[in-house]
């Protein structure tokens, strides 16, 4: 990560925060998501490699209501 503060969650895994320096890998295929906090910015740079093509498989967005839900547990 290269700036601010932000959350990582591999799925069924708790939220992590991460901070600028901070690394975090993720194993192909695995379903997690990661952004800013609720009350942060952050940026980060990604790398990733090309599979069939096509750099990374989106899945399905985070909705407002399961961001909230997620945070506040």
């Amino acid at each position: 990560m290269t700036g601010g503060s932000g959350w990582v969650q591999r799925k069924g895994g708790k939220i992590e925060e991460i901070h600028p320096g901070d690394v975090v890998f993720f194993e192909p295929g695995e379903k997690h998501w990661h952004g800013a906090t609720a009350t942060t910015a952050m940026s980060h740079i990604a790398v990733q490699e090309k599979l069939n093509g096509s750099p990374v498989e989106w899945m399905e967005h985070v909705t407002d209501e399961e961001y909230g839900a997620l945070i506040n547990k």
